[in-house]
């Protein structure tokens, strides 16, 4: 596999639909650009929408099935299939905001900023990867189940605008996801699947770091351009983001991915 520059790369992964394959030419991208065999970023014009397989059939949320029984096989599935679609949307998003060409209003976007969203990208590969595999040994694939396509709806408000696509996807939704995982763990544990227990513990693990890029990178822009954090993260939520944001929120985790109580509290979905 050769490529010119990081955006080729990029243009490469979106425009490949089986999500193996996807999953796979992210983490050898990954290896390339580490070992400075992709030293450029370069220009390039990205899809509207990402290559998809044919499956999973695509739904809007509210026309998702009903969650089957707690503790059942069937429940598991849904839930490691739901994951395994958001990494796999992870994927194409980590990509698309490292080749998008954002109006950054004189703000440069240094090596560094690449580094941490290729880091993004190979994990999110390897935990839809991951995730597949569990699925498999349940005897079940990714695909099998409907899938929702709202993080990708959320790439799509946020093309125009660097800092919303920074405070929406990881300072909002992929913050989420570290509130939401230590109750899967738990629940995992009490079922005996340490197995998946420990997939989830990895994946809460790194998006720690992914929430962190965000959060660093939001800062940067704002400083940059002479704005308060706190005010410029709660107006972008705001107009991007369709609702309040769900308690609980696992504090401990959301501050070692640097993010500020003070900063999310007010946007609770039980805040005046």
């Amino acid at each position: 596999m050769t490529t010119k520059t990081l955006s080729d790369a990029a243009l490469d992964v979106l425009n490949t639909s089986s999500p193996r394959k996807k999953a796979e030419k992210t983490r050898v991208y990954a290896d390339a650009w580490r070992a400075h065999e992709i030293t450029e970023i370069g220009p390039v014009k990205l899809p509207d929408r990402p290559a998809r397989p044919e499956k999973p059939q695509l739904l809007s949320p509210t026309e998702m099935p009903k969650r089957a029984k707690a503790g059942s096989r069937r429940a598991k599935v849904a839930l490691l299939h739901a994951l395994a679609h958001i990494e796999l949307n992870a994927i194409d998003l980590a990509w698309d905001v490292m080749a998008r060409e954002f109006d950054l209003g004189g703000y440069t976007l240094p090596k560094e900023f690449y580094n941490d969203w290729i880091k993004v990208a190979d994990d999110e590969a390897k935990h839809h990867m991951m995730l597949e595999d569990r699925l498999n040994d349940l005897g079940a694939s990714y695909g099998d189940l409907p899938a929702h396509d709202g993080l990708w709806e959320a790439s799509e408000k946020t093309a125009h605008d660097f800092a919303a696509r920074l405070a929406i996807v990881p300072m909002v939704l992929e913050a989420r996801g570290l509130d939401v995982t230590p109750n899967m763990i738990a629940t995992m544990k009490k079922q005996e699947d340490f197995e998946t227990a420990r997939i989830l513990q990895i994946i809460h693990d790194d998006e720690v770091t992914h929430v962190r890029a965000g959060t660093v990178w939001f800062e940067g822009w704002c400083a940059h351009h002479n704005k308060d954090v706190e005010e410029t993260w709660q107006n972008l939520v705001r107009t991007y983001f369709n609702g309040r944001l769900k308690r609980p929120f696992n504090h401990p985790s959301r501050e070692e991915a640097g993010m500020i109580r003070d900063w999310y509290e007010p946007l609770a979905d039980d805040a005046a």
